[in-house]
């Protein structure tokens, strides 16, 4: 999810050393397995249901459906990137600083 976007499009070295630095930002903040904490928020971070439509020709209606695992810890994945790199524009914090903040 770090190196899908703009100008980070492609770039797996930048994403590995940004990854890099927010486990050890994580490690210097909790104390704890810095895995650990990524794992813990991915788990809490997803959706449990979603809403899609149901209908025949031209009526539809939203409908009420659970959510796979595998989509749940992609969606938590893209949700967390997301807003750390909108969060990163024209501050002085990293990209790095701005998703152990949303981790944590």
């Amino acid at each position: 999810c770090i190196a899908f976007k703009g100008r980070n499009s492609g770039k797996k070295v930048q994403s590995v050393r940004i990854m890099r630095a927010t486990l050890e930002l994580l490690h210097h903040a909790t104390g704890e397995n810095p895995i650990q904490a990524v794992i813990n928020a991915i788990a809490h971070c997803g959706p449990r249901e979603d809403c899609t439509r149901v209908g025949k020709g031209g009526s539809a209606k939203r409908q009420a459906v659970d959510v796979s695992s595998m989509r749940r810890v992609n969606y938590a994945l893209f949700q967390m990137c997301l807003a750390a790199r909108k969060k990163a524009i024209r501050t002085v914090f990293t990209y790095a600083e701005c998703l152990a903040d949303e981790i944590l």
